[in-house]
């Protein structure tokens, strides 16, 4: 655990969150300022500061998140009409917070990919 990583304090309880699925290996929370009408984010509980991190240390806990969006997609009736799994990775990626998360966004036209494209 990182003390000063916001998702490693809320995978220890010390921040509260709207946890919507957990596992031994993940988080499902719900964002606190969504994008979407569904917006939840997936963490590993493991800190790991993006997904070339994630996926280079440890595959199977990088398997274990996408699984879990999955899994999070389903219980939130998002696999019918779509839904996405972002990962922001970087500063130009548009990271802001530096623990791997997979956004998991739905319920509604989502656009296009890209802002301003």
């Amino acid at each position: 655990m990182d003390n000063s990583c916001l998702f490693c304090r809320i995978v220890a309880g010390e921040i509260p969150a709207t946890v919507v699925h957990r596992t031994e290996t993940t988080l499902a929370f719900r964002d606190i300022d969504p994008k979407a009408p569904t917006h939840v984010l997936v963490i590993p509980v493991e800190h790991h500061a993006d997904v070339v991190a994630l996926a280079t240390a440890n595959p199977s806990a990088a398997a274990d998140v996408l699984a879990t969006a999955a899994a999070v997609a389903e219980a939130e009736g998002l696999t019918g009409d779509g839904f996405r799994v972002i990962f922001n990775t970087g500063a130009h990626g548009g990271q802001e917070v530096f623990h791997v998360h997979a956004h998991v966004v739905g319920g509604a036209p989502l656009g296009p990919m890209l802002a301003g494209k």
